[in-house]
């Protein structure tokens, strides 16, 4: 289960506040991040311990509690760098002058190259807030869930826009926009699931793997002749 903490004093909200703001843009935190990422995939929330990230890191608890009050402040951030990650791979792709099915196909593209590319942190992202979701306890942790939630949303919102322009436009057949997006984006997100990243895999391995699961996903959206 998360950590249930009682609510904080003005003084504790400071200092949590500050935590926030030591770790915003540090490289310290980076690697925090990223070792956490791969001990929450491979390990789950539950049986992952601020101790098996310090550990795997060849660290102490206090480097992690400098930028972290608990194991839950450092999971929502872990989801909340992955995220931002596929925004950062998306956003460049969404103002083409193309069609809408087009542009969705550049979209998914992105989004299936930044799973496999940042595989620990997306698959907290998929898998995380809905383990937790109905576990949080405190104000604090329904307020960032939330956030991350709402964060989520705004993602998917790219892609049904995209959709909505390829129906308008005549390249997406007629469908249901939300199911559309959910279905799309869906096998896309299951690559945290089942996407072992290779020794010898190269880039080129990477974007053949996501044009053939791309293209099965705009194939079944594109408008028939």
């Amino acid at each position: 289960m998360l950590s249930c903490r009682l609510p904080m004093h003005k003084s504790e909200k400071q200092m949590a506040e500050s935590r926030r703001n030591n770790r915003t843009d540090s490289t310290g935190n980076v690697v925090i991040l990223e070792t956490a990422a791969q001990c929450f995939m491979e390990q789950g929330f539950a049986t992952t311990s601020i101790d098996d990230v310090a550990r795997r890191m060849g660290s102490t608890k206090g480097r992690i509690y400098h930028y972290y009050s608990s194991k839950t402040d450092l999971f929502f951030d872990v989801h909340r760098e992955g995220m931002d990650r596929l925004f950062k791979a998306v956003e460049p792709v969404m103002t083409m002058n193309s069609s809408g099915l087009h542009r969705l196909e550049e979209m998914l593209m992105a989004h299936a190259l930044a799973m496999m590319t940042n595989v620990a942190f997306e698959a907290v992202v998929v898998q995380g807030v809905h383990m937790h979701k109905l576990a949080a306890t405190t104000p604090d942790q329904r307020r960032t869930l939330n956030e991350l939630i709402s964060i989520r949303r705004r993602f998917e919102g790219l892609f049904k826009q995209a959709i909505r322009d390829g129906i308008e436009d005549g390249s997406i057949r007629q469908v249901d926009i939300s199911i559309a997006a959910k279905a799309v984006l869906g096998a896309i997100n299951w690559l945290s699931i089942w996407y072992q990243p290779r020794s010898a895999e190269t880039e080129n391995d990477k974007i053949t793997l996501a044009k053939e699961i791309v293209g099965i996903q705009i194939n079944g959206l594109r408008l028939s002749n």
